[in-house]
C-alpha cells in the first residue's frame, strides 16, 4: 500500500512538473526553460496547450512572472512573497511585482469546515463548539477563520487548514527541488544563490506554516518573552479545541492601528501607541531574539488603554547571539563611518564570491554613509537604511542571513506606522538604549569570560582532531580511496545538443545511402515494377523524401540553421 501511494505521488509530482514548464512557456520564459535543458519539453507543450495571454509583448518580464505565479496556486504565490523579502536573491523590479501578490483565493464550504474539524479534534463539531459563523472572517490560500463560540461560553476564532493543501504544497516542494537541481546544473553562477538550499528553506517556512499548532506555540512563546509589559496582550489559545490542522484562539475585539479616527474617537494616544510599538519591537529583536515576522497594520490591533495586540503568528523571524551581535555592531560601525570595520563584518559573517572587488565596496559604502551624514538622527529612518544597505551588499553578491532581510521590512512597516501616528516618531532615539544595553553585556566581564572559554575549548577542539583527521587522510590515500569529486557545470547541455548533432548527422548519411541505392536499383531495371518503375527504388526515394522533409522541418523549427 505504501508503494502504491509513493507511485501515486510521483506521478502527481510529474504532472505539476509538466504544468510549470506549461505555465512558465504561456507567459515568455521559454529562453530560462532552455538554459535548464528544457527545450524540448517547452516545444512539446506548445503543441498540446495553445493558450497565450493578451499584449504579454507589453509586459516587463517581472509582471509575467507575478501573473504565472498566480495561475501556478497556493504555494508558488507564497514563494513569491517571501522571494519579495529576499533582495539579495532576486533583482528589485521582481521584488517589487511579488509585493502585490495576494492570496485571494475563494473560501471553501462549511461543509468541509465542519468535517476537517470533526476528522482533526476526534469527534462531532457540537462537542467541541457551540455555534460557528458560516461565513468565513477571512479566507487565504493555506486556511479560513471563522468565529465561533465554545460551550463554555468564550468567544474564540478558528482558523481551519484548507483540506488537501497538504498534499498539493509537497506535489509543488517535488516539483520546485527538480527544476533547482536543473538550475544548479545548468545555469553559470547559479551556486551564488544556492537554488535547491532557497528551495529547502521555502519547504521548511510553509509547512511550518501550515503546522498550526507551531503557531499556537509561537503565541505562547511571545507572551511569555512579554510577561512583565502589560500594554501587550496576545490571543489565548485553546488546545483542546486545537490540532496541527485547527487552531482555536481567543477572539479579540480591537480598533486596526491604521483607523486614526477610531483610534482618537476612543481616547487611544497615538504617540504612546507608537512608543510602545517600536520599544516591543525591538526589544523582539535584540533582546529576545525572536520577532513578528508580518507586522502589518492589519495585523496589529488596539485595545482601550493604549494596549498592543499582534495578530497572525505564522511568519517569525530568528536573532541568534552571533545574528544580533553582528547587526550591533554594523550599526556601530556605520555611525562612526568606519568604512573598514563595516568590510571586515561582512567579510567575517557573510558568504562572498571569489572576486569579490573590496575596493569598489569600500567606495559604494562610503557613498552610502555621506548620504546619510548631514541629516539629523531624528529624520534617519533605520528600516530604509537597513534595506539600502542590504542592497549595495546584494550588488558584490554578499549573502547574509534571510532573517536579517526580514528584519528590515519589518523595520521599515514598523518605522511607517509609527511616523503615521505620530509626525515627530524617531526610531534612532527608541533604537539608542537597546543598543547601550547590549554593549555593555558584550562587554561585561561575565561575556568576555564565556566569550574566551569558548574559544579556547574550540582550539583544544580542533587540536584534539588534527591528528585523527590526518591519520585518516594518510590511511585513505594508502589504500587508494583518497578521492576528489569534479563537476562539470552545463556539461548535460553540450553533452544533448552533441548527441542532437550526431543524431542529425547519422540521418542524413542513411538519407544519402537510401537515395544512392535507390539509384543503383533503377539502373538494374529489375524486380516487380510500378508505372514502369522498379518497386524498391520507388519506395527508397519515397521514405528518403519524407525522412528528408521532415529533418528540414526540425531543423527549421529548432532555429539552429
Amino acid at each position: 500500500m505504501l508503494g502504491f501511494l509513493k507511485i501515486n505521488r510521483n506521478i502527481r509530482s510529474i504532472r505539476r512538473y509538466l504544468n510549470i514548464v506549461r505555465v512558465l512557456s504561456t507567459y515568455g520564459f521559454d529562453q530560462a526553460l532552455e538554459m535548464l535543458g528544457l527545450a524540448d519539453m517547452v516545444v512539446r507543450s506548445r503543441k498540446l496547450f495553445k493558450k497565450t495571454v493578451p499584449d504579454i509583448a507589453r509586459l516587463t518580464a517581472a509582471e509575467r512572472m507575478r501573473l504565472a505565479l498566480e495561475e501556478l496556486g497556493p504555494t508558488f504565490i507564497k514563494l513569491g512573497q517571501i522571494l519579495s523579502t529576499r533582495p539579495d536573491v532576486i533583482p528589485h523590479a521582481f521584488v517589487r511585482e511579488f509585493e502585490k501578490l495576494q492570496d485571494n483565493v475563494p473560501s471553501f464550504p462549511f461543509a468541509e469546515v465542519l468535517s476537517q474539524i470533526s476528522t482533526e479534534l476526534g469527534g462531532p463539531v457540537e462537542q467541541f463548539y457551540a455555534e460557528i459563523d458560516p461565513v468565513p472572517l477571512a479566507a487565504a490560500s493555506i486556511a479560513q477563520v471563522h468565529r465561533a463560540r465554545l460551550n463554555s461560553g468564550e468567544d474564540v476564532v478558528i482558523k481551519v487548514r484548507r483540506p488537501g493543501i497538504v498534499a498539493v504544497v509537497e506535489s509543488d516542494i517535488s516539483a520546485l527541488m527538480a527544476l533547482a537541481g536543473l538550475a544548479e546544473r545548468h545555469v553559470p553562477g547559479s551556486e551564488l544563490y544556492d537554488p535547491v538550499g532557497l528551495v529547502r528553506e521555502f519547504s521548511r517556512t510553509i509547512r511550518r506554516e501550515m503546522d498550526f499548532s507551531r503557531e499556537g506555540h509561537t503565541i505562547e512563546k511571545f507572551r511569555d518573552n512579554f510577561k512583565r509589559t502589560s500594554w501587550m496582550y496576545f490571543p489565548r489559545v485553546y488546545w483542546d479545541q486545537s490540532s496541527r490542522a485547527i487552531l482555536t484562539m481567543e477572539y479579540v475585539a480591537g480598533i486596526k492601528v491604521s483607523d486614526r479616527d477610531k483610534l482618537f474617537d476612543q481616547g487611544i494616544d497615538a504617540r504612546v501607541i507608537a512608543r510602545r510599538g517600536a520599544d516591543s519591537f525591538l526589544a523582539m529583536v535584540l533582546d529576545h531574539g525572536f520577532f513578528h515576522g508580518d507586522l502589518h497594520p492589519g495585523n496589529v490591533l488596539i485595545l482601550p488603554d493604549n494596549v498592543i495586540c499582534l495578530l497572525d503568528y505564522g511568519i517569525v523571524g530568528r536573532l541568534d547571539e552571533e545574528l544580533k551581535t553582528f547587526l550591533i555592531n554594523i550599526l556601530i560601525a556605520i555611525v562612526k563611518r568606519d568604512m573598514d570595520e563595516v568590510v571586515s563584518l561582512l567579510l567575517f559573517a557573510g558568504d562572498i564570491s571569489d572576486n569579490l572587488d573590496v575596493r569598489a565596496l569600500k567606495r559604494d559604502m562610503s557613498n552610502f554613509i555621506d548620504g546619510y551624514y548631514e541629516i539629523p538622527l531624528k529624520e534617519i529612518e533605520v528600516g530604509r537604511m537597513l534595506t539600502e544597505f542590504i542592497e549595495i551588499i546584494t550588488l558584490y553578491s554578499i549573502r547574509i542571513s534571510p532573517d536579517l532581510m526580514m528584519l528590515a521590512k519589518s523595520l521599515v512597516l514598523i518605522e511607517g506606522m509609527g511616523r503615521a501616528l505620530d509626525p515627530a516618531f524617531d526610531m534612532v532615539e527608541h533604537l539608542r538604549p537597546f543598543i547601550e544595553k547590549a554593549l555593555r553585556r558584550k562587554f561585561s566581564p561575565a561575556r568576555i569570560s564565556r566569550d574566551m572559554n569558548q574559544i579556547l575549548s574550540s582550539y583544544i577542539s580542533l587540536a584534539r582532531n588534527i591528528p585523527r583527521d590526518l591519520k585518516e587522510i594518510i590511511n585513505r590515500v594508502n589504500r587508494n580511496k583518497f578521492k576528489i569529486d569534479l563537476e562539470h557545470r552545463g556539461l548535460d547541455k553540450f553533452t544533448a545538443d552533441f548527441d542532437r548533432s550526431i543524431n542529425r548527422l547519422s540521418t542524413s548519411m542513411i538519407l544519402a545511402a537510401m537515395i544512392i541505392g535507390s539509384s543503383i536499383i533503377m539502373q538494374t531495371d529489375k524486380g516487380p515494377k510500378f508505372m514502369s518503375f522498379p518497386v524498391l527504388a520507388f519506395m527508397g526515394y519515397t521514405i528518403a523524401g519524407l525522412v528528408g522533409l521532415w529533418l528540414v522541418y526540425a531543423i527549421i523549427r529548432s532555429g539552429r540553421m
